[in-house]
């Protein structure tokens, strides 16, 4: 078995711990046991990171994109040759079973290796203009990141955070959560064992509005990214907003699913039903909401319910378990809240519904059905293993009801219909639209939101392209 690590911040390339400073225990949701200890950062290490940030940009902005492709190419090596330990940590910190666990730093990897090439292509353009006159668009990296990552994909968040910042040429603080922080100091360790300045990438944790507050104050970070809820990244985007900080807000969701009678039910529930719980439904884009055309309503919610029942909930260590606990117990409170409420208004219980025995923080895999709209499980994201599957009156119901919510991260429909897969991607308000498919995320490809679910983009060369600002040079 893997051991869990000594934590540390990493600041200028230094390990730091101890000295006085405040600390908080990181707990093993699975058990509720001790895992490690955390040291928050101080004023005075803070001030520190800013100083090194600055220092870190004019080395790292004027490294060649050459350098910074293989110095990035090396981590994401770095990262697949300790995925196997590393996921095994994740589990431990954050409940997600261990395919997950390493599977997240295989992705973070693969992000990674997009970004280190997509550094060599950062391109800009030449205007045509009369014969002794020139225009041309550069650009340029923004300056100073601070990156704010939660604690529901503590690897890939921190590189969401992190990879296209580098690869663009900025250096970065992230504050991953301090319910995970293992596995973002291990993103941010490889980084530097790869050979990224220590000044260049950062890693501090603290009481998250302290840190925010400091960080954010300072005129050396230009851009600010956060994933996280929408009412937090309401507060910080007005706190970027003070000093006028470029910003990319990842927010959250409540995916709809639009199931229609001429797709193949049995390949949507295969794919969807896990996909509900995946991460004990901790996901901003997971599947939520289920849209149901009426006539295959019943055959849907049979099969649904038939797949949930055979999920093998448990320690995310252990072989066959297919969902482990949720990563805190305030998220498994307000998820039991959310499914009394939903009976309350109507709907009915036909799987789970409880949280599982005493120690950790498990919660049976939940579904829910006929829920009306006023419920507030309908409106608020659940965040934890429950799905609301509706029938619905047909494609234009269904789209409404889509829509009908302040958010828009990721949505799903499955038809066999090419007319009506164009009519959606056009139609459903989303920044990600999977068409029968489970997946709404690629290295290649953005990743964000739209409406209260954030804007901007990451992954794809949208996400170093945020992190870069335009420069028109007129000659004559």
């Amino acid at each position: 078995m893997t051991d869990y690590p000594t934590l540390h911040l990493l600041i200028d390339g230094e390990q730091i711990s101890g000295d006085g400073r405040k600390t908080e225990d990181v707990i093993n949701p699975a058990t509720e046991d001790v895992l490690g200890t955390l040291p928050h950062a101080t004023a005075d290490d803070l001030d520190r990171a800013l100083e090194a940030a600055e220092r870190g940009f004019k080395e790292w902005r004027t490294t060649s994109a050459d350098k910074r492709c293989a110095i990035l190419t090396k981590a994401a090596n770095l990262l697949r040759e300790r995925a196997s330990d590393l996921g095994t940590i994740l589990t431990m910190e954050q409940g997600k079973t261990l395919a997950e666990g390493r599977g997240e730093f295989m992705y973070s990897a693969n992000l990674l290796e997009f970004y280190a090439q997509e550094a060599k292509r950062t391109y800009g353009r030449t205007l045509v203009r009369p014969e002794g006159s020139r225009v041309e668009v550069q650009y340029h990296p923004v300056g100073p990141v601070a990156g704010f990552a939660p604690w529901n994909f503590p690897a890939i968040n921190v590189m969401r955070k992190i990879g296209g910042a580098l690869a663009a040429g900025c250096s970065t603080i992230v504050k991953p959560s301090e319910e995970t922080p293992a596995s973002g100091i291990a993103v941010v360790q490889a980084l530097l064992d790869s050979g990224v300045p220590g000044g260049v990438v950062q890693c501090v944790f603290g009481v998250p509005s302290d840190v925010s507050e400091h960080l954010l104050g300072s005129p050396i970070i230009r851009k600010l990214t956060f994933t996280g809820s929408t009412p937090v990244g309401k507060h910080l985007a007005k706190l970027a907003a003070e000093d006028l900080k470029i910003t990319t807000m990842e927010l959250g969701g409540h995916g709809p699913v639009l199931i229609f009678n001429d797709t193949d039910i049995d390949k949507a529930l295969d794919t969807m039903a896990p996909g509900a719980y995946r991460n004990a439904g901790q996901v901003c884009v997971s599947p939520t909401r289920f849209l149901i055309e009426e006539d295959v309503f019943g055959k849907f919610r049979d099969g649904f319910v038939e797949r949930v029942g055979k999920m093998q909930v448990g320690n995310g260590l252990e072989k066959g378990t297919d969902m482990g606990p949720m990563a805190n117990s305030r998220g498994r409170e307000n998820v039991g809240k959310l499914i009394a409420q939903a009976q309350d208004a109507g709907g009915a219980l036909l799987s789970g519904g409880e949280r599982i025995g005493n120690q950790g923080f498990f919660h049976q895999p939940t579904v829910l059905a006929e829920v009306p709209t006023d419920a507030d499980i309908m409106n608020e994201e659940p965040f934890g293993p429950v799905a609301i599957l509706n029938p619905m009156a047909g494609e234009q119901a269904m789209i409404e009801e889509a829509n009908r919510l302040p958010y828009g991260l990721a949505a799903y429909a499955w038809t066999n219909d090419p007319a009506r897969r164009r009519r959606l991607a056009a139609e459903v308000e989303a920044g990600m639209l999977a068409i029968n498919g489970g997946s709404v995320s690629t290295v290649d490809a953005p990743f964000g939101g739209v409406k209260w679910s954030g804007y901007g983009s990451e992954d794809g060369p949208e996400g170093v392209r945020a992190c870069m600002v335009p420069k028109t040079v007129h000659e004559g």
